[in-house]
């Protein structure tokens, strides 16, 4: 149900400040207003008025309107205050219950593993490992243990096949009307934007308008435009403006300013207890064996060590995704997804609530490729516990959702709709062309969004992609680009004769030139 908007703001205005009451940020300005107490421009009689000037002169303004933007964009607008918690975390009945029983075979498999490998979920690890983790920390991919028995517990193509066999109990055998000629493999009814609106959601990325990752705009030489976005981008990073900074990477990224600019956006700055919060996560690592330590270890040597790109940054990953394991502050991000995180009994102990452990402590398993996530970061940041935090912020308002079962139009199960909705409405012959050879183009194109095409595309190009993502708060661009990315080899496709022809003709797309593929697509198509 949708409230009347007063209704909304004050409900949202309330979370908000419930939110920021608990947050280092408030105990920091109560600091800063003591401490103006003393200084001679503050008078009593003005002493309101005149604090608030001095938090707006001295940057704390722009601080809390920061944290304000940053949990408006990460947290749905409330439900109506009646509807359950479960809501808010997936509307739709039959996708929460989808979703649970994909979870129930995750832990399933987790749980064989541990049975037949006879190793426990978790374990204090003894004095002289610890010890020797320490000393190591910063070369753990020097390490070859043998995982040769450890398997990750799921790769994208098993999820692929769960999303297919996903059906809204409402419409018996396919009687929703305006979706039966749906020929895809996704067969539920989400609404998905067509490419009018698309163009309108992404206008700023318009055939007149300057664009980084364009080399040759008729509009504007592209060295004349860089100067000037160079510019701007500057002032923005001088103001500190968040929401500012949102607007500005729509247009791309200057390389030099990438890595300020995505974290005024996600609003981190490395404060001093966020360096000892992540300290606090080492030294858990180093106390504690988990048996997803394995799986980390074993998908990064499975992914970024044998990728041209990332492989130099191998110890980067064990680090950043050791410490994402222990942090229980990730759990805040199961109250607005569909997924709930797996709980595991201490020994003799099983049902019994109050002997209950998430697990692992973050309540994310990780799955084959999930290390991607964090690789294409350690490009534009080099101070562990600054990439650990964008990483961690990335993951909580983007990442999850490409893993999880929803409706949400970030989610997923939308992304594949409108992935093949776009095909088959505006590339129709290569669309029937290719399911009736079997090679329905999701099956080539969904690992590349479940991984935001991170692995597969060039590292330049992916973080022009995802400046986007990150300006338009939304994944919906990645099925645009996979879209985009059939039309542009669609002349080679329409030969092809088999499914393992046709990934041939896709298995590389290290040469692609991200903006000018999109542009085309949106902006070129004929509607």
């Amino acid at each position: 149900a949708m409230l009347d908007p007063e209704r909304g703001l004050s409900l949202t205005i309330a979370r908000v400040v419930q939110r920021l009451q608990g947050s280092s940020l408030h105990s920091q300005l109560e600091r800063q207003a003591r401490v103006s107490l003393h200084k001679p421009e503050i008078k009593l009689e003005s002493l309101k008025e005149d604090i608030k000037d001095f938090l707006k002169t001295s940057g704390w303004e722009k601080k809390l309107q920061n944290a304000v933007y940053s949990e408006l964009n990460v947290f749905p607008l409330p439900c109506h205050p009646a509807a359950p918690p479960e809501h808010i975390k997936e509307p739709l009945a039959y996708m929460r219950k989808a979703q649970g029983s994909w979870e129930k075979r995750i832990l399933k498999s987790l749980n064989s593993m541990c049975t037949e490998l006879n190793i426990p979920l978790a374990q204090k690890r003894p004095a002289n490992e610890q010890k020797e983790l320490l000393n190591k920390w910063n070369e753990m991919g020097t390490d070859e243990p043998d995982l040769s028995l450890f398997r990750p517990v799921y790769a994208p193509k098993d999820f692929l096949e769960v999303l297919m066999n996903l059906r809204n109990p409402n419409y018996e055998n396919g009687e929703q009307p305006s979706f039966r000629n749906h020929l895809g493999l996704i067969q539920v009814p989400l609404k998905v934007k067509d490419i009018p609106e698309l163009k309108e959601d992404f206008s700023e990325l318009g055939l007149n308008i300057g664009q980084l990752g364009i080399d040759d705009s008729a509009q504007v030489p592209p060295e004349f435009f860089e100067n000037e976005h160079v510019r701007v981008g500057q002032k923005v990073l001088a103001e500190q403006d968040s929401a500012a900074a949102q607007q500005y990477v729509r247009q791309g990224c200057p390389t030099a300013l990438r890595a300020d600019l995505w974290a005024l956006i996600l609003n981190i700055s490395n404060q001093p207890e966020d360096i000892l919060y992540y300290e606090q996560l080492k030294s858990n690592v180093i106390q504690h064996d988990l048996l997803v330590d394995s799986l980390i270890y074993k998908d990064v040597k499975l992914t970024a060590s044998n990728d041209d790109y990332y492989f130099v940054f191998e110890d980067y990953l064990y680090q950043v995704l050791l410490c994402f394991s222990r942090d229980t502050s990730v759990l805040e991000h199961f109250t607005y997804s569909s997924a709930t995180p797996p709980k595991s009994y201490i020994q003799g102990k099983l049902g019994m609530e109050e002997y209950a452990v998430f697990y692992p402590p973050n309540g994310v398993i990780p799955f084959h490729g999930f290390s991607m996530y964090v690789a294409p970061l350690c490009f534009l940041y080099h101070e562990p516990s600054k990439l650990y935090q964008i990483f961690r912020e990335m993951y909580v308002r983007f990442f999850f959702r490409l893993h999880s079962i929803s409706s949400h139009p970030s989610g997923i199960v939308s992304l594949c709709l409108l992935f093949e909705t776009l095909l088959q409405t505006h590339l129709p012959q290569l669309f029937y062309h290719l399911r009736e050879i079997g090679a329905q183009p999701l099956r080539i194109s969904f690992k590349w969004m479940v991984r935001a095409f991170s692995g597969y595309l060039a590292t330049d190009q992916l973080l022009l992609l995802w400046d986007r993502i990150l300006g338009y708060n939304s994944l919906e661009i990645l099925a645009v680009l996979a879209a985009a990315v059939f039309a542009f080899r669609a002349v080679n496709l329409m030969e092809v004769t088999s499914l393992a022809a046709a990934e041939a003709v896709l298995a590389d797309l290290s040469t692609l030139k991200v903006m000018p593929l999109l542009q085309i697509f949106l902006f070129a198509t004929v509607t």
